[in-house]
């Protein structure tokens, strides 16, 4: 016996004086964002190639997967299942078929995404389907049902590696119920992404005991309320005021972002957004200082990595080369022919015959009195001519319903100011701007990058004739003069309205900040709604008028001309360069 406990007081000393074990874990972190339906490095819209794309994602992960291995983690955060004809012909078109998304996904080994809004505009049927056929899992904290109080997704992944623990949080922007139906997402709620962070991290923290914590959500960082109630683009929020995460990834906002933050508990969090479209990802380097199996110190750095420079994979491109043909068919499908050429450019300073081709359907559509309608695309273009359903993503770039709205005169005069005020600048001088532009181009953000606001909202009107003057100030452009037919507008009768479902449900809160209807009121107001979207009611129009000949209604105009005219001739230049002679 006295023999025994000399052995364990030996073993014990011996314990007692043998160096700490210490070694090094190694990981990879790498997320795409935003990737909008861009599987192909080629644009089906355009019929042209295209950068980014989870081709070229997928060559830059199998390189540091030489590297890495397993300790590589690959995320996605959202917006993956809208933009191009790739997405759209697996959401609606070959509903049979494992989605492609999914598929790609799982081929390129991702171990976890999370649901953007765009995601959930393709409705509950699709991206449950989606989902459903992704083998890893599709997270959202602060989506819930509201028959369960559950989440609808899985609200956090748990991985191991080398004996790390690392738990990624997803959460989605809380404003789905201001842009989009209620019944493209019946049945759930959308919590207010700090309180469900901080909701989880207790739970992550107690139960899990992890080593990293990676906050990955779709949202931006310039945090504002939206509908009056929904705290939107508050990434940067979480991170600092929600102790716990190492890293927060953003999207949603389409701006590249790689910076360091500091919390409320002194910690620093690295915070990344790698924009759209797979042209960058957010590549994170993260070295972890383990003595006896615990972590006693981390490296975490970061970088936003041009895919462009890794090539496209070509065991990607052939692994998927039939669902490429399949979709190059669908949109190569002729639906009618144009007699003129229209683009976005000329919208912004005036009536132009590609918004009022929009207009004009919407009224034949729905039978409304007046139409509001914007520039869903920043800068594009049909050419006249033969038109495919590739163009049909050109002139109708989202997902929308139309809606048919009761709205008085007072309201649509006031929602149009409110456009106009996020559109235009007040002119001073006659060699003022005369749209409103950004101080600070957004990097990355090219399809935004000028306006101080998007050009989403920008909303003109058809079915009444009036004029805007850029040098008044506020809530005071709009001068409404009568209905296009001649006919008196009356600030106090009830008009019907054509209005896409973004903009009826609060999107870019000209209905309610700017018209003054309550978020609540806002469903009373819709009196139909079409139950598939605007884009396939366009295409179907034109297939049955099968030659459409584009105009300007000349419905609007921007007063004084004497100086409108010159400004918009120079901030076009700024915007597009140079109009050849």
């Amino acid at each position: 016996m006295k023999r025994f406990s000399c052995f364990f007081i030996w073993i014990f000393v011996l314990t007692s004086i043998l160096p700490a074990q210490e070694r090094e874990v190694k990981l990879k972190v790498v997320q795409t964002s935003d990737i909008h339906g861009n599987y192909y490095p080629y644009d089906f819209i355009r019929r042209r190639e295209a950068t980014g794309s989870l081709a070229r994602v997928h060559a830059l992960v199998q390189k540091e997967r030489v590297a890495y291995g397993e300790n590589l983690i690959l995320l996605d955060n959202g917006d993956i299942l809208q933009g191009q004809p790739t997405a759209y012909y697996y959401n609606y078109i070959d509903t049979v078929a494992p989605h492609l998304a999914a598929e790609m996904m799982n081929f390129m080994g991702y171990n976890a995404g999370n649901m953007g809004n765009h995601d959930v505009e393709t409705g509950r049927t699709v991206f449950d389907r989606w989902a459903g056929d992704c083998r890893f899992p599709i997270l959202g904290a602060n989506i819930v049902d509201t028959a369960t109080g559950e989440t609808h997704f899985k609200p956090y992944e748990v991985l191991e590696r080398d004996g790390v623990k690392i738990v990624v949080l997803g959460m989605i922007t809380p404003a789905i119920p201001v842009w989009l139906s209620e019944n493209l997402w019946k049945g759930l709620r959308f919590d207010d992404m700090e309180e469900t962070a901080r909701k989880w991290m207790k739970i992550i923290r107690e139960q899990e005991k992890p080593d990293l914590v990676i906050g990955m959500f779709h949202a931006g960082q310039d945090a504002q309320l939206m509908g009056g109630k929904y705290r939107e683009n508050a990434s940067v929020e979480v991170a600092c005021n929600v102790p716990g995460f190492d890293i927060v990834l953003m999207g949603h906002d389409h701006a590249r972002e790689c910076k360091r933050v500091c919390n409320i508990a002194g910690d620093s969090v690295l915070v990344m957004d790698p924009a759209s479209n797979g042209a960058v990802v957010s590549n994170v380097d993260i070295t972890l200082k383990l003595r006896d199996g615990k972590v006693v110190g981390k490296k975490i750095d970061g970088i936003l990595s041009d895919t462009q420079d890794y090539g496209v994979s070509e065991e990607f491109m052939q692994r998927f080369a039939p669902e490429y043909a399949a979709v190059q068919n669908f949109v190569s499908k002729k639906i009618g022919s144009f007699t003129e050429t229209i683009s976005t450019r000329p919208a912004y300073f005036g009536s132009s015959a590609f918004i009022d081709l929009i207009h004009e359907l919407q009224l034949a559509i729905s039978g409304a009195d007046i139409s509001f309608a914007a520039p869903l695309s920043y800068d594009t273009e049909i050419r006249k001519g033969d038109i495919f359903v590739n163009d049909m993503f050109n002139l109708y770039k989202y997902e929308n319903m139309l809606y048919t709205m009761r709205l008085t005169g007072k309201e649509i005069r006031d929602a149009l100011e409110m456009s106009y005020d996020l559109w235009t600048n007040r002119m001073k001088f006659p060699d003022d701007h005369i749209l409103l532009f950004r101080e600070k181009l957004r990097e990355g953000a090219t399809d935004r990058a000028s306006f101080k606001n998007f050009s989403f909202n920008f909303d003109s009107a058809a079915g009444i004739i009036y004029t805007v003057d850029v040098t008044k100030p506020d809530g005071e452009k709009v001068t409404i003069l009568s209905m296009a037919d001649g006919t008196p507008f009356d600030m106090d009768k009830m008009y019907k309205v054509a209005v896409n479902s973004y903009r009826g449900n609060g999107g870019g809160e000209l209905l309610t900040k700017g018209a003054g209807i309550s978020q609540d009121e806002l469903k009373e107001r819709i009196i139909h709604s079409t139950d598939k979207d605007l884009r396939y009611y366009l295409m179907q129009y034109i297939e049955q008028k099968k030659v459409i000949e584009p105009r300007t209604l000349n419905q609007w105009k921007f007063i004084p001309e004497e100086w409108a005219a010159p400004a918009s001739k120079r901030d076009y230049e700024f915007l597009f360069g140079k109009v050849k002679e």
